[in-house]
Parts: structure tokens; sequence; C-alpha cells
């Protein structure tokens, strides 16, 4: 699983990845029918993002599905807003890192370290 800093990188190496795993598919040939998205919240604070293109759309990979059909496409060309992206996604999917590489929904608030986390990823 690679992260990254910005949506925008994460949509840039999903598109490569894309193109690299359909190499019988020229960039502007691509049908695009589903856009993944996965945000995460680490330890130290820090957002990253993960994205997938997907030619079928309903199809499972490590992220949520976000945008089908002709709006996962325009993302695909480019065509997009990333301020938009980022209002679609609804924040009670975005992942907490509690322990090293181990992400959940919520932190985990049995240990100190835990309620602490807790309460900083509350203040953002």
């Amino acid at each position: 699983m690679t992260m990254y800093a910005t949506l925008e990188e994460a949509i840039d190496a999903a598109r490569e990845e894309f193109l690299a795993d359909n190499t019988n598919v020229e960039e502007e040939d691509a049908d695009i029918q589903q856009l993944n998205i996965q945000k995460y919240v680490l330890q130290d604070g820090d957002i990253m993002w993960q994205a997938e293109f997907f030619a079928d759309e309903g199809e499972d990979g490590e992220c949520l599905p976000v945008l089908s059909g002709q709006a996962a496409q325009a993302v695909f060309d480019g065509d997009y807003e990333e301020i938009e992206l980022r209002q679609e996604w609804q924040e009670e999917n975005t992942l907490h890192e509690w322990d090293e590489g181990e992400f959940q929904l919520e932190p985990p608030l049995d240990t100190e370290e835990g309620q602490t986390a807790a309460d900083e990823w509350d203040e953002r």
C-alpha cells in the first residue's frame, strides 16, 4: 500500500498504475468507470491519501468507491478540482493509524496514547 501526501499525487500514481496494469490501453483511450479513494490520518497527525482507478464499476480495491462513470473518467483525464473531491469525502470513512501500519476508523481509546491521539484528531 503506497500512500501520498496529497490527493493529487495519489490520483497521478493511480493513473500511472492503471496504465501499467493495462498495457494494451493508451491513456487517451482508457475507459474509466470507477475512482476509489482512501484518506489516512497517521499517528503524528499527517494526512495521507491513496487512490485507484478501475475499468469496471463495482470492482473491489483497497480504497472506497467515490466516483463512477463520467465523473471518474473526468478525474482520470485530469479534469477535476481537488477541493471538490475532498468535499465528496465522508470523514467517517477516514482511517486512523493506531499502531505502526495498522489502521481503523477510530483511534483506540483504551490506552492513554490512544485517548491522546483521539483528542488530537478531534481538534482537527
